[in-house]
């Protein structure tokens, strides 16, 4: 995608925005694309090979207890889910930062629930609020 930050025109509330700041808002844009592309391929792929963690210990017991499968089947549908919340990223950032945030939320909600591991439910937070902002963001640099 190649965008010249001379051919847009944006405003902010104080007036129009500058070239270098469309420049800054692109890149910023496309750091945030790349990480949520690949970040949630990667956690996806690793539910079925736990290289990175062992998933399964995230889950909140309540959560565990209501399963109908086992832990690590249900684990390994999460990661299916993370590589096409991916893949939709790639192909719709308006959309799939929206999906990736809301998968984020449910989460921090399993964290919560779980009694524990705030520090990650915290991450995911912030990186909730980057999903938010690539969706943003992209409304500004459609992909063609």
């Amino acid at each position: 995608m190649s965008v010249r930050a001379e051919e847009l025109e944006f405003s902010t509330s104080v007036g129009p925005m500058s070239p270098a700041g469309i420049r800054g808002a692109y890149h910023a844009y496309w750091l945030l694309y790349v990480a949520f592309v690949v970040a949630p391929i990667v956690a996806g792929l690793d539910k079925f090979t736990d290289l990175l963690a062992n998933w399964d210990l995230y889950l909140a017991p309540a959560v565990v207890s209501a399963l109908p499968v086992a832990p690590h089947t249900f684990m390994m549908a999460v990661g299916v889910v993370e590589i096409v919340a991916g893949l939709l990223v790639a192909a719709r950032p308006d959309i799939g930062g929206y999906v990736v945030a809301v998968w984020l939320w449910g989460i921090i909600v399993n964290l919560f629930v779980g009694g524990g591991h705030y520090d990650i439910a915290l991450r995911d937070l912030g990186l909730s609020l980057g999903a938010l902002a690539l969706a943003r963001l992209s409304t500004l640099f459609p992909r063609d």
